[in-house]
């Protein structure tokens, strides 16, 4: 027998103690970081014997990847809604902070340092340039062609990472530029560097998105 969705009772059962499982970990990472992040004690909350957890995530890198690729559809997901729904470059910008803010963990998960020993499998890489190809689409609208600057003549030889799109290299750089300035700020502001300072974060990134989206 099988639901709606046409998935039987284990099936879902499976799903519901996957994410379970998922959530214990998040809640480990919160309260000490990736590298603390412990199958056997996240089977004991969960209530069951480290084995058996293991017939849902088959190690710890296994368990990692799910929450990374969560991650990234999550936010690829909210970056198109809003870029489909009228959100400009500055919008977007908007949503990104938003989003990160809303669960600065899972932001530092993919944008964070690297987990020692851990390598991400290349599915992750392309959940994650479906949000860079949001962006292009975002700068393509506002991109007026300038003089050639170094970097964008190099780009011309260096684009893969931008896969089919036909940017041009002032389309790509403009891009490039927003995504490493943004979350450059971002990272700051959810490590808590800027709280000390005691300046205005909005009106900072108010301001680095006013030069990014200049035509």
């Amino acid at each position: 027998m099988t639901d709606a969705d046409g998935q039987s009772p284990r099936e879902r059962y499976r799903d519901q103690v996957r994410a379970e499982i998922k959530q214990r970990a998040w809640e480990q990472i919160a309260a000490a970081g990736v590298p603390a992040l412990s199958l056997n004690a996240i089977a004991k909350q969960v209530g069951m014997s480290g084995p058996a957890l293991y017939r849902y995530f088959a190690s710890r890198d296994d368990l990692i990847t799910a929450l990374i690729r969560d991650a990234y559809r999550s936010l690829a997901d909210t970056v198109r809604a809003a870029f489909d729904s009228g959100a400009d470059l500055a919008g977007l910008a908007v949503t990104i902070r938003d989003w990160a803010r809303s669960d600065p963990q899972r932001y530092f998960l993919i944008y964070g340092t690297p987990v020692p020993g851990y390598h991400a499998p290349e599915d992750t890489t392309a959940i994650s340039a479906e949000v860079m190809a949001v962006l292009l689409e975002a700068c393509r609208a506002i991109t007026v062609e300038k003089p050639e600057t170094p970097f964008d003549k190099h780009l011309e030889g260096h684009r893969d990472w931008a896969g089919d799109d036909p940017a041009t290299s002032a389309t790509l750089h403009r891009a490039l530029a927003f995504w490493t300035r943004l979350h450059g700020v971002l990272s700051l502001e959810l490590a808590g560097h800027f709280t000390g300072m005691k300046f205005d974060s909005d009106l900072l990134i108010a301001d680095e998105l006013d030069d990014l989206t200049k035509r």
